[in-house]
């Protein structure tokens, strides 16, 4: 039987959460990965990339992966009564638990992160803390079951280090080669750690507004839980 493996889909998801993964797990032999949604309406990624649902939560079959990519939507899926209780139906049974990004939010707020290792985007960190969760600074942090990534392009790691998992180190290395995935970036200004401060600074800026508004979100969905 084919393995299952199946994305949340929702309005301004971070697309390169999404599509990074996507393509590493979609490359596995004998799999099939699915875009799912409350509905199969398209919908709008936070950049405005217009994204299609394959099936929906009430046709969605029983997912060996769950993944959970991060994005601007994130805030009102936290509170999500629907979309929440979806993810807890399947993370019951999947063989894995996994996320992108800012998506570690969503499944803290689905109650899944108590006690439990997890990463997220770097500017989004402090906000783990509440859902119980053990923030730990990695692209890629594996707890048992549950994988979570680091900040959008850590989503490829994440993607190739639960390949191996899933299909052994081999095939994991075939699908980097594969997409000649080798980051050479020009400026050393992926983390915090090593960007100029200026850029550090400004960045920080242009996130506080939306990390305010996660922190409230991030409040009353602890203390719902």
């Amino acid at each position: 039987m084919a393995l299952q493996i199946g994305f949340l889909l929702f309005p301004r998801v971070q697309q390169l959460d999404l599509t990074g993964p996507y393509d590493v797990l979609a490359s596995l032999p004998d799999t099939t990965v699915q875009l799912v949604g409350k509905t199969l309406a398209s919908v709008a990624s936070s950049t405005g990339m217009i994204l299609t649902p394959d099936t929906t939560f009430d046709d969605c079959p029983p997912l060996d992966v769950i993944c959970i990519p991060g994005g601007a939507g994130v805030g009102d899926l936290m509170e999500d009564a629907q979309t929440l209780a979806f993810i807890r139906a399947q993370a019951a049974h999947a063989r894995y638990v996994t996320s992108v990004c800012t998506g570690s939010l969503v499944l803290g707020a689905a109650g899944l992160l108590r006690g439990r290792r997890a990463t997220t985007h770097w500017a989004f960190h402090d906000l783990l803390a509440p859902f119980g969760a053990t923030p730990v600074r990695e692209r890629v942090v594996r707890d048992g079951n549950l994988f979570t990534g680091g900040g959008i392009t850590a989503g490829i790691d994440f993607a190739l280090t639960l390949a191996a998992e899933l299909a052994g180190e081999s095939a994991a290395q075939a699908i980097q080669l594969q997409l000649e995935y080798a980051p050479a970036p020009p400026f050393d200004a992926g983390s915090p750690d090593t960007a100029p401060q200026a850029i550090v600074e400004l960045v920080r800026s242009r996130s506080a507004a939306a990390l305010a508004e996660r922190a409230r979100i991030v409040e009353r969905a602890a203390a719902a839980l």
